[in-house]
């Protein structure tokens, strides 16, 4: 089985229904959540006169091709209403692959680990309370480390 770790967020409409819908919908379609972060409250990052997001980490095990889960990420989106109509828009749902178990993957619909997320204290907050000494494949350093060195100063708060 497979380690993936996959980052939730909403912010348009009840975003904690949304959360919790994804939950549902990937447990259904992908596989069971082993374990999710609590649900943080964070800052738009990137168009910041978005309203805030809830952000929460889930760790799921498969066996399932990391192409296969983005296929079917993608389709929960859009079932929950999720439309991609400007960069860093708002959205009633966003599920990014973070990691796939320590697998590197440059294709051109799927980067993982996400390339992103390193920067991103919205993503490592949540993702260090599952896994503060999983390691980066790229960057070499644990999920903790990359977070105590963040430069970005957006508020992350647990709700």
């Amino acid at each position: 089985m497979i380690d993936v770790f996959l980052l939730l967020g909403s912010n348009l409409g009840n975003r904690k229904l949304f959360l919790q819908q994804a939950i549902e919908y990937i447990t259904a379609d992908v596989a069971p959540v082993v374990q999710a972060s609590g649900i943080y409250e964070t800052q738009s990052w990137g168009k910041t006169d978005a309203p805030d997001y809830l952000n929460q980490v889930l760790l799921l095990q498969t066996e399932m091709p990391a192409q296969l889960v983005l296929q079917k990420i993608l389709a929960i989106e859009l079932l929950l209403g999720r439309r991609r109509e400007v960069k860093w828009g708002s959205r009633t749902i966003d599920i990014d692959i973070l990691f796939y178990g320590d697998a590197i993957i440059n294709e051109p619909d799927l980067k993982v680990p996400h390339p992103e997320m390193h920067k991103r204290r919205f993503t490592l907050v949540p993702l260090a309370e599952l896994a503060p000494d999983f390691v980066h494949p790229l960057i070499k350093k644990n999920i903790l480390d990359l977070k105590n060195e963040l430069i970005d100063e957006l508020v992350v708060k647990k709700v």
